[in-house]
């Protein structure tokens, strides 16, 4: 029993040091309930993905769900080319910034943080350039309608100008 409990133990101080106490008197952690883990829910949905400039064919399919007790939005995107990406993210309390991790079948990380501006979620992140020169890269997402935008910029400056990568729209899938 000592072993259990010591297992218990160390698992919650891996969790973090404030949920340590909440578990050894027998309260269960914080959950993820504020208002800011909530400024990305206009995103949740099973999504057909259109490019702006051609609102007729469908180029991927994204399903974006809340996991881990609602403190995470995991993205499963399936681009009709093959390519597919998942990306997690979440409010970063510790840290008072949205964090997104975009992961690829391609060998592609990429790391973002941002914040709520207005409507619009809007994450920034280094990147390179196919030459290998340092770059910025920023996602924004938006509500419109039922629908969702998504448009990624890449900025070679330091941010002082972007130039578009792409832009793409998120309607409700429609079964085949």
């Amino acid at each position: 029993m000592t072993k259990v409990v010591m297992v218990g133990v160390l698992a919650a101080l891996v969790v973090g040091s404030d949920q340590v106490q909440n578990t050894a008197v027998g309260r269960p952690p914080a959950s993820c309930t504020g208002a800011e883990y909530r400024q990305l829910d206009f995103w949740l949905g099973d999504w057909d993905v259109y490019e702006v400039t051609d609102s007729t064919q469908i180029v991927a399919r994204n399903r974006v769900t809340r996991i881990l007790d609602g403190c995470v939005l995991r993205e499963l995107y399936q681009q009709n080319n093959g390519m597919v990406g998942e990306s997690y993210s979440l409010w970063d309390a510790a840290r008072g910034v949205w964090h997104q991790s975009w992961v690829t079948n391609r060998g592609t990380l990429l790391l973002l943080d941002g914040q709520l501006d207005g409507d619009r979620m809007v994450l920034t992140g280094p990147d390179k350039v196919p030459d290998g020169r340092p770059a910025l890269i920023r996602g924004i997402w938006w509500a419109e309608g039922r629908d969702v935008r998504e448009k990624a910029d890449r900025s070679t400056d330091g941010g002082k100008t972007w130039t578009p990568l792409f832009d793409i729209v998120f309607r409700p899938h429609r079964p085949s």
